[in-house]
């Protein structure tokens, strides 16, 4: 079975390689945001030096590192076609099929991830270094698994968001909803850490500091490794169980409804 899932997170891959173009697009409307948020830290650090622990070079390298956490890690949303497949009706044919649904798309969003993250997320990384300078990463590797940790807690809850369309006529409203929370509490929009008292200790603590926060934080070197790793592997295996629970529970829906 396990071949299987390695062919899925292959094809992911190979399916959005087909769509080089709308990759370059998006990197270079990464790069282009990058840029003007690098100037907003700039300024906002060199008025408060030392803000979160960081000093300007961390807080531009957060900037153009953050740029290139979007595309592989879906912070808009989307990226899965279980919403369609569910209006559709074609969501039986997968439910019966002998893979499982959870783990078919997470391997294939991996793949995609990992596409994205050559194509899409290196690109605005490599133009803030030369245009700014930024730090490397305290530890590559340490860094890398972080990454893939995160792309599969925003998996999680990509999932469970997509399933809600089984009880939802219209699922516009949860798609905002869960914008606006990966947005402000991943540390997308800015690091958590400056966030004040109560709404910084609770941003932490939440899946999508997982996401974004977390991994830059491997990246700066800023946090205990093992910690943030615990931290991302316990979100990631809290959502996954909450999404092959979701599964059972869309699967006797898809029954009662009659297929």
């Amino acid at each position: 079975m396990i071949p299987l899932y390695l062919r899925l997170a292959r094809y992911g891959f190979r399916k959005h390689a087909t769509y080089v173009g709308a990759a370059l697009a998006g990197a270079f409307t990464n790069s282009v945001f990058g840029i003007l948020r690098a100037y907003v830290l700039i300024a906002l650090w060199q008025a408060r030096p030392g803000l979160a622990g960081y000093d300007v070079v961390d807080a531009v390298t957060f900037c153009f590192v953050t740029q290139a956490f979007i595309g592989p890690m879906q912070l808009f949303g989307g990226g899965l076609t279980i919403p369609e497949r569910i209006r559709s009706g074609d969501i039986a044919l997968d439910l019966v099929r002998p893979a499982s649904l959870q783990l078919s798309s997470l391997s294939e969003d991996l793949g995609r991830a990992a596409y994205l993250f050559l194509v899409r997320g290196i690109p605005p990384t490599l133009l803030g270094a030369l245009l700014f300078g930024i730090a490397a990463p305290a530890n590559a590797a340490a860094f890398l698994l972080s990454f893939t940790l995160g792309v599969v807690v925003s998996f999680g809850w990509r999932y469970l968001v997509s399933l809600s369309v089984c009880w939802l006529s219209d699922d516009r409203g949860v798609l905002a909803v869960s914008l606006v929370l990966t947005l402000f509490f991943s540390g997308m929009m800015l690091p958590l850490h400056i966030f004040p008292g109560f709404l910084g200790d609770l941003a932490a603590v939440l899946p999508w500091a997982a996401m974004v926060q977390i991994p830059m934080d491997v990246y700066l070197g800023t946090t205990g490794l093992w910690q943030a790793l615990g931290t991302q592997l316990l979100w990631a295996a809290a959502l996954l169980t909450l999404g092959a629970l979701a599964t059972r529970l869309v699967r006797h829906r898809v029954v009662i409804q009659g297929g």
